[in-house]
Formats: structure tokens, C-alpha cells, sequence
């Protein structure tokens, strides 16, 4: 016998296992790490890579499963690498649904990310002195929140908070790190997602209802017979935000925009023994999600790459979204009305030092509304959700395309100021328009059964609201053109009811810069100030017993 001694008894059969095994594994590592380097825009390049890797995952996954007890035996296999696996293969569906906007694979995420905690995947890792591998599992409960807040899993996630709470604070007793301030942030950051809807629904016992804000068959209002309208579908949506409020680089109102753009997952794949995307080249049953960037606090560089790419992809009769939270830029100097800051240095903390700074040059990651210009040339949706947003009242339509801005106050009133860690009031009225109104009414809780009976009725405006746009003669046809498509129709008929109950709300009054506007700017006798939409708004605050805080006719004002 060789020195070997007793790996030389290890039949070659069981050598054979490890070696295959080492392989898959490396393999694995190589192109996960290389899914780093491909480009996050465009749609083309990406797809084949990410195929080989899942295959590859595929392969690994099946591989540890049918050769676990030689593994073990002979590799030494243990149960916090096979968590990794599973980690890794949540990590790539998670990152495939960002690519695709295909919410399904969120559930896949869900289901590798859950096997792990059910099966205790790492629970011995923390009896390893080994602080890398107790970051790698600190990580993993990071990103399942991630996941379980974007499938809106709130009981689940409040658990793994509690978890992840108890996890780090063991670490930094047993080890003295130095990134302990950064994991405490983690929490916090989670804790603002968590408490971000300022109204709680709540059952007869009192628990929280969780309610869903992603398009549901019944969410968008329907188009009447004979309702003239373009033909156009939302194909891509840019969501950019420079808001501090935010968990792993999604702001809550990205958070909020991300899911106003997505209808219910649907369980496509959920198969837990097969991690591979053979299936991902299959045609949902209904139509697609809009593909989706997120962008947080991207350079101008960096967000006019993505926009170039996205214009050149964008199919035929397709529009292109741009959905930018942002601080505001003031006007300096001859360019333009100021515009949007989308990337701020790290050492300017408050508006007053962003505003000196501006008086000695132009901010360079300021996007102004020129700058958009050359992609009107195809159809162009913005929502602006920014102090200075007015700023994109001034937009010109240089190439007869459909073209529309929709824009957020400026400011709000007193009262409601101190709700900014929260998010921005008006993307919540775009995302959630029932618990806008509730927040604005004064209401913080409310009854499952009411809540209902008011989205009832909420379905009931958004429809004569749709009305009221395909019958009004003066309208600006851009918005028509835009209203065969189920989201667009839909942010239109929240952006009317959002700027319609701002107009007759007591506190919102006191000045015009509580209201939003648009560009074009729409008919307000025939849109915002409807007198029979009025009566609508009048109706549902009677419903909740608010009507104390609205105005009974707004038109006597004028």
C-alpha cells in the first residue's frame, strides 16, 4: 500500500463522486462570480449566461442530493455548503426576476430561501470560529427579506427580523468586528420598510390584514366598447431613486413603484428538486410584466447608459417608463428650470449645503429635463416625485410622440411633513390610493370589512374617472394614446384621484404647491375638479366619516 494509506482504499467509484462533485462546484463559483461582470442593462446579452449557470446549479443541486452520504463520507460535505448552494441558487432566480420582472421566480426564490431555514442549513455555523462564514449566513437572512418583502410575506419577515436581530447581536459578542454599526443599520433600514404603511388593516382579532398593491385581474379599470384609445403596451420601466430610506439599495418608494408595475405572481416553475430555467422561455398564461431597471442613486453617466439602452430595445408601439425620487436641484444659471439630483457625494447631508454647492457650479448628476429630449422620439412616460418636480412642467415635445409627465407636489403641508422616513405621499397615492386617502383623513387603523367596501367603491371612481378622460373633448391626446395599456390606464386614474382629493382636502389649500400637476396639463373642469368626481370623493369620506376634512365645492373658490 502506498503512503496514501486510506485514501487509496476509497473505491474509484466514491473517488469518481468527489471529483465530479469538485468539479460542479468550481464551475459553479466561476460563473456565479462572472454574473457580476455582465452589463445589468439591456436585455440580449445577459440570457445564455444566465442559462449556463442555472444549468450548471441544475447539475450541482440534483448531484449533492443523489451522492449525499458519499459526500459526507468521503469530501467531508457539510450542511452550511449545501445551504450556500441553496443561497446561491435563491440568489440567481431573485436576480433573474430583476432581469425579467417575471414575479414568479420571486416564489422560487422564496421556496430555496425557506428550505434553508426549515432545514437548519447553517444553524452550526456559529459553532465554527469562523466570522466569514457567520457573515454568509447574516447575508442570506438580508437578501430572504428582501424576497419576502417584495412577495409581501410581512408575518414571515417579521420572524426572520427577530432572527436576524438575535444572529447579529451573537456575533458581535463573539467576534470583535468592526462592521457591527453596518449590520445594526441593516435592521433599521428593515424596521422602516416594515412600519412604512401609515394605516393598519386589521381583522376582527386585531391581527394585520397584509394587502397586496401588484395588479390584480380586477385592478385596472376596463375599457367601455367603442372607447377610442391607443394601441401602445408598457415595455420598460426605469425606476430611479436617490431617497435615504431605503434597504439594499431599494428605496420605499422604488419598493412602491416596483410593485404598482407588477401583477400577481403566478407559480410557474415550483419545482424544489430542479433549480434550472428550462422553463424560463415559456410565455406566461397572461401578459408579461414591463421589463424593469432599478437604479439607486445612479451617476448621470450610469442612468443615461441605461436609458440609451432601453430606447434602443424598445420594441414597436411600446412606451418607455421613467420613474425618478429624487431631491430636488434649483435652478443656477440659464440651463433649464434646475431639474433632479439622482447621485449626491456622500459629505452633502442637507439641502442647504446641496443648494450653496449649486451656486458655484452646475451639479453634474443633475438631470434636467433637456436631457430627456432625445428619447422622446419614442413614446414617454415620467413620473417625477421630487421638491422640485415642476420643473418638468416646462418639457417640450420636440417629435409629435405621446409624451406625458405626471408631477408630484412640491411640498405638503405642515401637518404632514414629519412622514417622510415613511416615503413620498404621492407615489403612495399611485401605489395604494385607498390607504393615501385613509393617511390623509387622519385614520391610522380601520377594519378589514370596511376597507373592502371602500375599494369597492374606489374601483367604482377609477372607472368614471376613465370616463371622464375618453369623453372629455380638450384633452391633450397623449393620455389616450397611453390608456390602452392596464398599468398606464391605471397610474392615470390614481394621478387623478391623488391631485382631484388634494384639491378638496382642507390643509392641502393653503397653497398651490400641494397639488400636483402634469404635462400636458389636463382639463380641470372635465378631470381634477369634475364636480362629479367631487361627489365621488365626498361619498367615499362619508363612508369612512371624514367628511369634516374636505370641502364641500371647491369651485366656489375660483
Amino acid at each position: 500500500m502506498s503512503s496514501g494509506g486510506a485514501e487509496d482504499d476509497i473505491p474509484q467509484a466514491e473517488r469518481k463522486t468527489v471529483t465530479d462533485f469538485c468539479y460542479l462546484l468550481d464551475k459553479s463559483k466561476q460563473l456565479f462570480n462572472g454574473l457580476r461582470d455582465l452589463p445589468q442593462y439591456g436585455q440580449k446579452q445577459w440570457q445564455s449566461y444566465f442559462g449556463r449557470t442555472f444549468d450548471v446549479y441544475t447539475k450541482l443541486w440534483k448531484f449533492q442530493q443523489q451522492h449525499r452520504q458519499v459526500l459526507d463520507n468521503r469530501y467531508g460535505l457539510k450542511r452550511w455548503q449545501i445551504g450556500e448552494i441553496a443561497s446561491k441558487i435563491g440568489q440567481l432566480y431573485y436576480h433573474y426576476y430583476l432581469r425579467t420582472s417575471e414575479t414568479s421566480y420571486l416564489n422560487e426564490a422564496f421556496s430555496f430561501y425557506s428550505a434553508i431555514r426549515q432545514r437548519s442549513y447553517y444553524s452550526q455555523v456559529n459553532k465554527e470560529d469562523r466570522p466569514e462564514l457567520v457573515v454568509k449566513k447574516l447575508r442570506y437572512y438580508a437578501r430572504f427579506i428582501v424576497v419576502c418583502l417584495l412577495l409581501n410575506k410581512m408575518d414571515v419577515v417579521k420572524d426572520l427580523v427577530k432572527e436576524l436581530s438575535d444572529e447579529i447581536e451573537d456575533y458581535t459578542h463573539r467576534f470583535n468586528t468592526e462592521d457591527q454599526v453596518e449590520w445594526n443599520l441593516v435592521l433599521q433600514e428593515v424596521a422602516a420598510f416594515i412600519e412604512a404603511d401609515p394605516v393598519m388593516v386589521l381583522n376582527d382579532d386585531n391581527t394585520i390584514v397584509i394587502t397586496s398593491n401588484r395588479l390584480s385581474e380586477t385592478g385596472a379599470p376596463l375599457l367601455e366598447q367603442g372607447m377610442i384609445v391607443g394601441q401602445l403596451a408598457l415595455a420598460d420601466a426605469l425606476i430611479i431613486g436617490n431617497c435615504n430610506n431605503q434597504f439594499s439599495e431599494l428605496t420605499i418608494d422604488m419598493f412602491r413603484m416596483l410593485q404598482a408595475l407588477e401583477r400577481e405572481p403566478m407559480n410557474l416553475a415550483s419545482q424544489m428538486n430542479k433549480p434550472g430555467m428550462q422553463e424560463s422561455t415559456e410565455k406566461p398564461a397572461r401578459r408579461e410584466n414591463p421589463h424593469k431597471y432599478l437604479l439607486y442613486k445612479p451617476t448621470f453617466s450610469q442612468l443615461y447608459t441605461f436609458l440609451a439602452a432601453s430606447f434602443k430595445e424598445l420594441p414597436a408601439n411600446s412606451v418607455l417608463l421613467i420613474y425618478l425620487s429624487a431631491t430636488g436641484v434649483f435652478p443656477s444659471g440659464p440651463y433649464d428650470f434646475g431639474g433632479v439630483l439622482t447621485n449626491s457625494n456622500r459629505d452633502i447631508i442637507n439641502g442647504d449645503a446641496l443648494h450653496k454647492r449649486n451656486q458655484s457650479y452646475k451639479e453634474m448628476h443633475c438631470l434636467h429635463p433637456g436631457d430627456l429630449y432625445p428619447f422622446t422620439r419614442k413614446p414617454l412616460f415620467i413620473i417625477v416625485d421630487s421638491s422640485n418636480s415642476v420643473a418638468y412642467k416646462n418639457f417640450t415635445n420636440l417629435f409629435g410622440q405621446p409624451l406625458v409627465c405626471l408631477l408630484s407636489p412640491t411640498a405638503y403641508p405642515k401637518a404632514l411633513q414629519d412622514q417622510s422616513q415613511r416615503g413620498s405621499l404621492f407615489t403612495l397615492f399611485l401605489n395604494n390610493p385607498l390607504m393615501a386617502f385613509l393617511f390623509v383623513s387622519g385614520l391610522s387603523s380601520m377594519r378589514r370589512g370596511l376597507w373592502e367596501k371602500c375599494q369597492d367603491y374606489l374601483r367604482k371612481i377609477n372607472r368614471d374617472i376613465a370616463q371622464l378622460l375618453t369623453h372629455s373633448r380638450s384633452i391633450d391626446q397623449s393620455f389616450l394614446q397611453f390608456f390602452g395599456d392596464e398599468f398606464l390606464r391605471l397610474l392615470l386614474t390614481r394621478f387623478i384621484f391623488c391631485s382631484a382629493t388634494m384639491r378638496m382636502h382642507k390643509i392641502f389649500r393653503q397653497e398651490t404647491r400641494n397639488y400636483p400637476e402634469s404635462y400636458p396639463q389636463l382639463p380641470r373642469d372635465e378631470t381634477v375638479e369634475n364636480p362629479h368626481l367631487q361627489k365621488h370623493i365626498l361619498e367615499l369620506a362619508s363612508i369612512l366619516d371624514v367628511r369634516n376634512v374636505f370641502l364641500e365645492n371647491t369651485l366656489d373658490d375660483y
